[in-house]
């Protein structure tokens, strides 16, 4: 660790994710925040959090495993009705919808100022969203609805800057990225699990159909990954994020290691 990374771990530590009171989890797709961060949400809103759930795209070409038949409509429907059985397992009650298309087919600034809107009227101290820097990460929704919450995390707390975007600001204070390669921050989970995988597994079964392939691999990799994060933190269980303060999020480039 060079000396400027020390001083920067002394002088602005990290933001401790469960110490705020109102979150906002921004998924790019229905069932994206449950397998990202289901665990952390389901314990924020059981130690009597503010937790909104925003999900941007609509899914209506998420159907590969999607009951057939189905026009596109029938299953942005179905969607939203799996998203707000989901979200009630998970505890939380605030659930909103952009309804733009999935697959991409929006424009960056319907993105940008639909995200704004919901962060100005619910105020979160505390934003999670997709990592959209992993190397891996193909899809475009994720990839820009991070580079959205990654931007306006930033700029909420500027009443200027929110008003050109048609919005109020929002006292962010730490952006907490999920999906993420580079965890530097864990919340351990074991309690609220099972809350996880009923929310995944009962609930978006338009995606993960019981007893399927894909339902029964994304369960392997979502208990191997908390065993993971879990040994990181001396914990049997938990989810990991890399995680930005206000003071991390400009000109300080060591806070991007």
């Amino acid at each position: 660790m060079s000396l400027t990374s020390l001083a920067l771990t002394f002088a602005a530590p990290l933001p401790k994710i469960e110490s705020f009171q109102r979150y906002l989890f921004i998924g790019p797709h229905p069932d994206d925040i449950e397998i990202g961060a289901g665990a952390t949400a389901a314990k924020l809103a059981a130690a009597g959090k503010d937790v909104c759930f925003l999900i941007c795209t609509d899914g209506r070409y998420g159907d590969g495993s999607a009951p057939k038949g189905l026009s596109r409509e029938e299953l942005v429907e179905l969607r939203k009705e799996e998203s707000r059985d989901s979200a009630a397992v998970l505890g939380v009650r605030d659930l909103r919808f952009l309804g733009l298309s999935d697959g991409g087919f929006y424009d960056d600034t319907e993105l940008l100022e639909g995200i704004a809107s919901v962060m100005g009227d619910f105020k979160p101290d505390c934003v999670f969203a997709p990592d959209p820097w992993v190397s891996s990460e193909c899809h475009s929704d994720h990839i820009r609805c991070g580079q959205a919450a990654r931007q306006l995390s930033c700029f909420a707390p500027y009443a200027g800057i929110m008003e050109r975007l048609g919005a109020a600001a929002a006292p962010v204070q730490a952006l907490c990225y999920y999906m993420t390669a580079k965890p530097s921050a864990y919340v351990k989970t074991k309690a609220h699990l099972e809350k996880q995988f009923r929310a995944i597994f009962d609930c978006h079964l338009s995606q993960f159909p019981k007893g399927s392939g894909q339902a029964k691999s994304v369960a392997l990799y979502l208990k191997l990954r908390s065993a993971d994060m879990g040994l990181r933190c001396l914990s049997s269980a938990a989810e990991g994020f890399r995680v930005l303060g206000q003071v991390h999020m400009h000109c300080l480039p060591e806070a991007g290691r």
